[in-house]
């Protein structure tokens, strides 16, 4: 704010007798003069008010003068402050004069009267589109006098224009060049592709400076550079302008009066566009891999001024302007300019600051118009308010020696258990640091390597779990901000854990303000109906064969990985995106360019991003949630299998097949289960076909499927020895493992996002408390002994690493197996799924192996078993049996697993 100089207490004869001795010194000096004097300036001493001027009537009638106080003439307020209901800032009230009041105060005292209520905006959210240009036009009929006076600068150039710089002398502000009738229009309507060429301040034709400015519901607009004050005239419909007799354009800002309030603002059509030609090159191309720093709501600093660079892409576009707090939802004044080709709308916008909500204001190609939040928002409003906030990280991380250390084992050579968490309901109603303060703990005292969130990502549904995204570049504002988020990674990181998240590029959901038809046409979606709907989930699926769209994927992977230090993504429903036919009936897909049935664009997309995530990120992994047979899933993109097809890249894969197959085995009474032996040992056909994690996730404990320990058969004491025995033939069998939260101390309900598990089961004073917390007991030492042993996970994915010992006992109900780490040390695991004791049975092991010490056995009574063990080392016997020189007897437990090391 350029405050106004204090009277020198002189009166106004001294002041001309001045001016006229001023006048001789110099012929640029006598120019100004005499302008002066054919203005018949009178100046009035209204201490400690500034100097006012008397505007030059053209073509108006003359209306009562009136001087201006000092103090609200630069009223500047912030950016929150003008994002309050009620503007909280100061009033410029009108000071009585001498003069007498002629018919034509009356006439601007009923106007200003009609001006109260356009001056009063609708608060934040609601938003105004329309430009009601008529009664604009008789709400801004104000008093020029009202504003702050005209003043000229010291000197002139040498061509008789005077340069801005501070002066006490008034300017002559002339009328500007007509605005083209068709720039006006686009401008009302917010078509304009390219506002800053006739908006802010150009250089005229025939001299001089041109200002014009576009501000819907003002009634003045003043031109401030130093102590330069120039009052444009008012063009009707929020135009205001003027024509500056200056020689170059100045840096200038904007004093604007409203019904009783001004606002000093920079002029936001005076920058220069804040995106570069590599980076619309890039976007072009469907190649920046960091589309988040250019898209979006930026706050910055932009030749010397700081504000908010807003951006966009929406090439379908009639024009598009930006809305939010800061202009009271009515985006009729912030047109932005259309970058070229490239498709990208932009604008920076001073004095806009972190914490403000905005969307955009889209003209679409049919005429009608459409309010969106940004698709790259990094920041969005609590669900169900759907704005976009700008914002900014402050986040300082701590987790360097993590960051530094994830990249030295590669993650399927390494130990890699996994807690599967839905984090608004593993306690419901902690935000994202109360998480911090618990999460980290409770995941470590049970010994898990990583944890999976499901989707964190912004989403209007919480029914949905989050895999109905809006907001791909937001963490959900349901438990805090972006920068808390990262405080629960960071803490993670920590406490020496992987974090690891789902993410959802294979659809995204109708809603009207949000991606869906973005800018008036198909654009994330495909353009084919056939190709956008999802069958299974009334969504719409993205059209991978489009470069921007790819872009906007393959990116936002990455800016998980690096703007939140996420360890791994898990890739959600992999299956609905490789395939064209996925849930469709014959005559509702259309086959590939080669007659098939594969989507060779998300094929193409996958392995991009794939390939772009591990280049950017050493030590990250992703994870397909893919359950079909497609070839090659965890293959490198170059490697081509027997389908033609490269690998997709994935460094895991879901091993949707164990899961059901082992699911389906363990449901089945004792008695039936020799029927259905193979369905245990079949994984082991295709166990090392890829890369595999053995899921045991959320999807099924839900939706009448029954919690884990429900699905076993028999009463209260074999569920849980049956839930038991089985989690540790889980975390024996090649692969890796993950356990949904509530399961690891047998929860007997279904999960429900709406209240999270059962925790009072856990409760010294419930009853039970015992078995469930043997169960969890279990879980932790099941955890301890698989860190501790390689065999259980250094060659999960090579065939050396794994041999039957029987295979084919299904009269028994027996399984054992042999693991191997890279020294040749083994592990034995034997699973004994019938409710009975085996006395003395025999199993063949290698006669290398002196004796045999057990490590673990899930039918301890510390877990709730009843105690059948091996105290003693087993030694083998020279006894040969399954292929091998010698065996050992073994006493198996009922519904138990064994694991047993040399010792």
């Amino acid at each position: 704010m350029t405050s106004s100089p204090p009277s020198d207490g002189s009166t106004p004869k001294k002041k001309a007798a001045a001016k006229k001795a001023a006048a001789k010194e110099t012929v640029a000096k006598k120019t100004v003069a005499k302008k002066a004097a054919a203005k018949k300036a009178v100046v009035k001493k209204t201490a400690p008010v500034e100097k006012a001027a008397v505007e030059k009537a053209v073509s108006k009638k003359a209306v009562s003068k009136k001087a201006v106080p000092e103090q609200p003439v630069a009223a500047e307020i912030s950016a929150a402050e003008v994002a309050a209901t009620k503007p909280a800032v100061k009033k410029v009230p009108a000071q009585k004069t001498a003069a007498k009041k002629v018919p034509a105060q009356k006439a601007a005292a009923k106007k200003a009267a009609a001006k109260k209520t356009v001056a009063r905006k609708a608060a934040a959210g609601t938003a105004t589109t329309g430009t009601a240009a008529a009664g604009r036009t008789a709400a801004r009929k104000a008093t020029a006098q009202d504003a702050p006076a005209v003043q000229a600068p010291a000197g002139t150039a040498p061509d008789g224009l005077p340069a801005a710089e501070p002066s006490a002398e008034p300017l002559d502000v002339g009328p500007s060049p007509a605005l083209d009738p068709a720039d006006r229009e686009r401008l009302l309507l917010g078509t304009h592709h390219d506002p800053h060429s006739v908006l802010g301040a150009h250089p005229a034709p025939g001299g001089g400076v041109v200002v014009r400015a576009f501000r819907p519901y003002a009634l003045s607009v003043t031109v401030v550079s130093g102590d330069l004050r120039a009052v444009l005239h008012d063009d009707g419909d929020g135009f205001f302008s003027g024509l500056l007799p200056l020689r170059e354009v100045p840096d200038h800002r904007l004093l604007v009066t409203y019904e009783g309030t001004v606002h000093e603002t920079e002029d936001a059509y005076r920058f220069l566009p804040t995106l570069g030609e590599l980076d619309l090159h890039l976007i072009g191309e469907g190649r920046h891999e960091q589309l988040w720093t250019v898209l979006g709501a930026h706050p910055m600093t932009h030749q010397g001024v700081t504000g908010t660079r807003f951006s966009v892409w929406a090439p379908n576009a009639r024009g598009v302007r930006v809305a939010g707090t800061f202009n009271f939802w009515d985006g009729t004044g912030y047109p932005m300019r259309s970058l070229g080709s490239s498709g990208v709308w932009e604008l920076f916008v001073p004095d806009v600051g972190e914490g403000e909500l905005y969307k955009f204001d889209i003209a679409r190609p049919d005429g009608s118009r459409t309010l969106r939040a940004d698709p790259l928002a990094r920041r969005t409003e609590a669900p169900p308010a759907t704005s976009s906030v700008v914002t900014a990280s402050h986040h300082e991380w701590g987790d360097q020696e993590w960051m530094a250390r994830r990249a030295e084992r590669p993650v399927h050579e390494a130990p890699f258990s996994v807690y599967e968490v839905h984090l608004p309901s593993w306690r419901p109603g902690l935000t994202y640091r109360q998480l911090a303060e618990q999460l980290p703990a409770y995941v470590k005292d049970l010994g898990f390597t990583h944890v999976e969130l499901m989707p964190v990502a912004e989403h209007p549904f919480g029914g949905s779990w989050g895999y109905q995204v809006t907001g791909f570049y937001a963490p959900t504002a349901r438990l805090g901000t972006p920068d808390d988020f990262r405080y629960l990674v960071d803490a993670l990181h920590r406490a020496g854990i992987g974090v690891l998240m789902d993410w959802v590029p294979a659809h995204f959901p109708r809603d009207d303000w949000a991606l869906a038809e973005f800018d008036g046409r198909p654009l994330y979606e495909h353009a084919d109906p056939l190709r956008a709907a999802h069958p299974d989930w009334g969504t719409l699926e993205f059209d991978f064969g489009r470069r921007e769209v790819r872009n906007f994927l393959v990116a936002n992977a990455t800016y998980w990985c690096e703007e939140f230090h996420i360890d791994g993504l898990r890739v959600d429903a992999v299956a609905s995106m490789l395939y064209l036919d996925y849930s469709r009936e014959p005559g509702g897909w259309t086959p590939n360019e080669h007659g098939g049935r594969e989507n060779l664009d998300a094929v193409a997309f996958l392995q991009e991003m794939n390939a772009t995530v591990y280049r950017r990120n050493p030590g990250v992994v992703t994870i397909a949630e893919e359950s079909t047979a497609w070839d090659g899933v965890t293959r490198a993109t170059h490697h081509r299998g027997p389908s033609g097809f490269g690998g997709l890249g994935f460094g895991l894969k879901w091993n949707m097949g164990w899961m059901h197959d082992s699911l389906q085995y363990m449901a089945h009474e004792p008695v039936h289960r020799r029927y259905h032996h193979h369905e245990m040992t079949f994984s082991m056909v295709y166990a090392y076909s890829e890369n595999y994690v053995l899921p045991i996730s959320h999807d099924e404990v839900v939706h009448g499927k029954r919690s884990l320990v429900s699905k076993m058969p028999g009463d209260w004491w074999q569920q849980r020895a049956g839930l038991r025995a089985y989690l540790a033939f889980m975390w024996s069998h090649p692969g890796k493992q993950l356990l949904f939260m509530g399961q690891e101390f047998a929860q007997g309900a279904e999960w429900s996002e709406a209240h999270g598990p059962d925790w009072w089961l856990l409760d010294p004073a419930y009853g039970a408390e015992a078995d469930h917390r043997g169960v969890r007991d279990l879980v932790r030492d099941l955890n301890a002994v698989y860190r501790a042993t390689p065999a259980l996970w250094e060659r999960d994915t090579v065939p050396d690493g794994f041999r039957w010992v029987v295979g084919d006992a299904a009269d028994d109900n027996v399984l054992a197996f042999l693991r191997y780490d890279a020294d040749g040390t083994p592990l034995l695991a034997v699973s004994h799924f019938a409710p009975v004791v085996r006395h003395d049975y025999r199993l063949g092991v290698p006669d290398d192996v002196p004796a045999w010490h057990e490590v673990l056995n899930t039918d301890s009574e510390r877990y709730g078993g009843s105690g059948v063990a091996h105290p003693d080392p087993v030694k083998p016997e020279p006894q040969g049996l399954h292929g091998r020189p010698a065996s050992i007897r073994l006493t198996l437990p009922p519904l138990a697993t064994v694991w047993l090391r040399p010792a």
